[in-house]
């Protein structure tokens, strides 16, 4: 499932990131790689989301989002 289409409160892991090379560089210097947990915080109207990596809170547009594969994490 695309992380765009996760809920609030819910934990993901990341599988893939299949976005530009650029972009893909950047959200693994911030943290978010492979096996990576996710705490979806907050959705906003046009998309962006609201996410917790490693500790710190991101905010990613809906087309990132839409490039990040993640599945449920057992808790």
């Amino acid at each position: 499932m695309k992380l765009s289409e996760g809920e609030i409160g819910r934990i993901y892991e990341v599988k893939t990131i299949d976005i530009m090379d650029a972009v893909t560089r950047r959200l693994e210097a911030l943290g978010l790689t492979g096996q990576t947990k996710i705490t979806v915080l907050n959705r906003k109207r046009g998309g962006c989301m609201i996410i917790k990596v490693r500790g710190t809170r991101l905010a990613v547009g809906r087309r990132i989002a839409e490039g990040i594969q993640v599945k449920e994490a057992a808790v």
